[in-house]
């Protein structure tokens, strides 16, 4: 519910107020002595799917912009004509739940903070999330996605297309673009500051850190997360309710990610930085894709009609453009997941070997202790390099033939050449 505050220019007085009784608004109205230009303040409440018609014919009696108009929260109304005006407005849809145009758009000026609060915010937020990852600690990285002041120029530039605010998107969009590169940057200084300090163990193997390695090698899973952040988003500024939860699942999509790619530069390691830099792009744009389709759904349109057509053709070229990098990028993820897919195949193949070998009559005093696949350094796609296996077996017996007939049995599912290692440890029961 919202309680509409509007001042009413001098001469428009009837006007407004026949508008008010057609609809069966319940208002109040108090004398304006303030001001010559206005000659009363009329207080009336509306359903949320109200308000957005109801100003707009407001407007088009003839009262312009300059008359200010102020839309608050109403806790409660209580009145039976209210009701009514809810049963005409609401009918249960995602439409009828969502805020008016107006205060769209004044949510997503809002969410959007000052420039230099942007900047220090986005490099605090990359820098806890550089700490995080080399820590190898999920919690010290959510905490850097709380802080991170992403939501508003994410979702600015979606807004700013379907009600036709220009100024609106070219803001958003190069909050945007400065967001990402100053969150790589940040990550980057940091990581060079913390290795060049033996902070952390200087020959310290980026695949071996768990929060690092899996945003080395990003899969087709992280685009379903950064569409789902941008539908959540778009729908909870657009129904008014709170956005700071949608807000960090954002961030989850865009600030490690770029953190990792800070920290693989830092390392050396261009190449590495190549699936993390991936995903933060297929996640920015898919962010922006998913807002974009969901605030067109919801039935956001620009003010004046007579742009309608223009607007619908730069939605539709937008939602095309960003569709197709996306698609772009869902490829190069895809094979990426592909890559995983034959890895994960062929660990499973091989483990099956070694277990059937182990199986046969002959190796029955054999028993298999650990299976381990080793993956190279090549990022994104990587490629199983060694294969170890570790067979316990009695004391002071061995069986040679054991590491030619696993060699060729494993090798057998290999694309490319893998060193097959045999290690025999002695194992005594009592």
């Amino acid at each position: 519910m919202r309680l509409v505050q509007l001042t009413v220019p001098t001469g428009k007085r009837e006007t407004i107020l026949e508008i008010l009784d057609e609809r069966r608004i319940d208002y109040v109205v108090t004398d304006e002595t303030s001001s010559r230009k206005y000659t009363a303040v009329v207080y009336f409440p509306l359903p949320d799917a109200a308000v957005e018609p109801v100003l707009d014919e407001i407007q088009d009696a003839g009262i312009d912009e300059d008359a200010y108009t102020v839309v608050v929260d109403a806790e409660t109304v209580v009145s039976r004509q209210f009701q009514a005006l809810r049963d005409e407005y609401e009918d249960g849809d995602v439409g009828s739940d969502r805020i008016s145009r107006q205060e769209l758009q004044a949510e997503a000026d809002d969410l959007t903070p000052s420039f230099p609060v942007y900047v220090i915010m986005t490099v605090i937020s990359a820098v806890v999330a550089t700490a995080g990852l080399l820590l190898d600690s999920p919690a010290v990285v959510v905490g850097s996605m709380v802080i991170a002041p992403l939501i508003g120029p994410a979702l600015g530039a979606s807004v700013g297309t379907v009600i036709d605010d220009e100024e609106l998107f070219v803001e958003s969009v190069t909050y945007q673009i400065l967001g990402v590169v100053v969150a790589i940057g940040a990550a980057a200084i940091f990581a060079v500051l913390v290795r060049s300090l033996n902070i952390v163990p200087p020959d310290l193997v980026l695949s071996n850190v768990g929060e690092i390695s899996e945003r080395l090698a990003p899969d087709l899973l992280s685009l379903a997360i950064a569409l789902g952040a941008g539908i959540a988003g778009v729908v909870s500024i657009a129904t008014g309710t709170s956005v700071a939860l949608v807000g960090v699942m954002i961030a989850a999509a865009l600030i490690p990610p770029a953190g990792v790619a800070g920290i693989a530069l830092a390392w050396g390691q261009p190449t590495s930085a190549i699936g993390a830099t991936v995903l933060v792009l297929v996640n920015l744009l898919s962010v922006n894709l998913a807002g974009l389709l969901t605030l067109w759904y919801a039935g956001y349109r620009p003010e004046n009609l007579f742009s309608l057509g223009e607007t619908e053709e730069r939605v539709r070229k937008r939602i095309a453009g960003l569709a197709l990098i996306v698609l772009v990028f869902a490829v190069f993820l895809g094979g990426i997941t592909y890559a995983s897919y034959e890895s994960g195949t062929f660990e499973q193949d091989a483990r099956d070997e070694v277990e059937s070998v182990l199986a046969q009559d002959q190796y029955e005093d054999y028993q298999l202790l650990e299976f381990r696949v080793v993956m190279d350094d090549d990022y994104p796609f990587r490629n199983p390099e060694r294969v170890i296996v570790t067979i316990g077996g009695p004391p002071g017996e061995s069986a040679p033939e054991l590491a030619d007939i696993l060699n060729d049995r494993i090798s057998r599912h290999a694309d490319r050449p893998v060193t097959v290692e045999i290690r025999y440890i002695e194992v005594v029961e009592r």
